[in-house]
């Protein structure tokens, strides 16, 4: 945003607890800042065995990053971690800079990239439940801050009025979102009554699920090598080769991510839910990422959340442009198709993707049940 450069630029904090996933949570980290448009000044770490109760940093540590925050002139610190409101509030007090935490990170990339009504109004409605409790007794002005990292989108100028005000608007928001999910449902027996077989694209957020979207429909959803760089999901129709060029529906969802904040999942619980309820889940993986295996992990974890654990899978080994590898398909002992490896961004590879759609829409007739189609068998 022209002239929110300063703004926006911010101090990074990130403590090491001797969890496994420190060094790829420090990296997300920075990409999430990139993400929001934060110009990273520096990064405070430090070590310790659990949080401090009062300012999650520890008194010493608290002093060093005030010190930082001073001599860079920062008018933002950003933890990697979720913060009380108590612990923040204690924070800005002491370095005298606003400070965020992590799910204000994410909930202000969310701000920035909703587009459809309903994607604004799950935002917005994650950001009254989350913000509210924390800016209470803030002394924030939000007329100055209202396009600052972490104040900005639709839930910003609703945090200034009263709590009875706050629940109605909250009510409403779920009663619109209530309202959107009934016509999803509507859609979705229209589409089971016609034989459409429903795919939803999921996978770690970057790992290029809206690349191969649009390869696969010759749509033009927005791409980025960023951080949830889509946000509203979007579908469309595709023929596919085989009996009677069959339809298929193709949806592309939002990223996940590590420590999604259930907030923001329960929020979007109504659209995630339409995961749920496809015959196929494409689970695309960044093959070029050497903690893939680690994200697969995360990715299952959310899908478990929203109740989509069982739904077929075929992992998509996306980027082997970036490795060197060769394209091709990996089958179970029921010669059912597993696992395909292909570039969504160069093309190689797409030719087995299809191969497996219409294998799995074919397999999917009335009088193959579709759970007889399992491409995890092998497991």
């Amino acid at each position: 945003m022209p002239g929110q450069i300063a703004a926006n630029a911010a101090v990074l904090v990130s403590l090491d607890f001797g969890e496994p996933d420190y060094a790829e949570s420090l990296q997300e980290l920075r990409l999430l800042a990139e993400s929001a448009g934060v110009s990273v000044l520096a990064l405070v770490e430090g070590k310790r065995q659990r949080p401090d109760a009062a300012t999650f940093a520890g008194s010493g540590k608290v002093e060093e990053i005030a010190e930082v925050v001073e001599r860079l002139q920062a008018p933002l610190v950003i933890f990697n971690h979720d913060l009380t409101p108590a612990q923040m509030r204690n924070l800005s007090e002491k370095i005298q800079v606003r400070v965020i935490d992590r799910t204000m990170l994410i909930l202000d990339i969310f701000a920035l990239r909703a587009k459809s009504h309903e994607g604004k109004m799950q935002v917005e409605l994650a950001q009254l439940k989350y913000l509210s409790t924390r800016l209470v007794g803030m002394n924030t002005d939000m007329e100055q801050q209202r396009y600052a990292v972490g104040a900005r989108g639709p839930g910003e100028t609703q945090l200034e009025l009263d709590k009875r005000k706050l629940d109605r608007r909250v009510n409403l928001l779920n009663e619109r979102l209530r309202q959107a999910k009934r016509h999803r449902e509507v859609q979705r027996r229209a589409r089971e009554r016609s034989e459409v077989m429903s795919v939803s694209i999921v996978g770690y957020t970057n790992a290029g699920k809206s690349t191969l979207f649009n390869r696969l429909t010759n749509a033009n959803t927005y791409a980025a090598n960023q951080l949830f760089a889509t946000l509203d999901t979007t579908a469309r129709k595709i023929f596919l080769e085989g009996e009677s060029r069959r339809q298929v529906v193709l949806s592309d969802t939002v990223g996940f991510i590590r420590h999604l904040p259930h907030g923001l999942v329960a929020a979007f619980r109504g659209t995630l839910e339409e995961t749920a309820q496809a015959s196929l889940l494409l689970h695309v993986v960044d093959a070029s990422n050497p903690e893939w295996r680690s994200q697969v992990a995360e990715v299952n974890n959310v899908l478990a959340e929203i109740g989509a654990q069982d739904i077929l899978q075929v992992l998509v080994y996306n980027k082997i442009d970036l490795q060197g590898l060769e394209p091709g398909i990996e089958r179970d002992e029921y010669g059912k198709i597993t696992s395909v490896r292909l570039s969504a961004k160069t093309g190689p590879g797409l030719d087995g993707l299809r191969t497996a759609l219409a294998e799995a829409r074919d397999a999917q007739k009335p009088e193959t049940p579709a759970q007889e189609w399992h491409p995890l068998n092998n497991n």
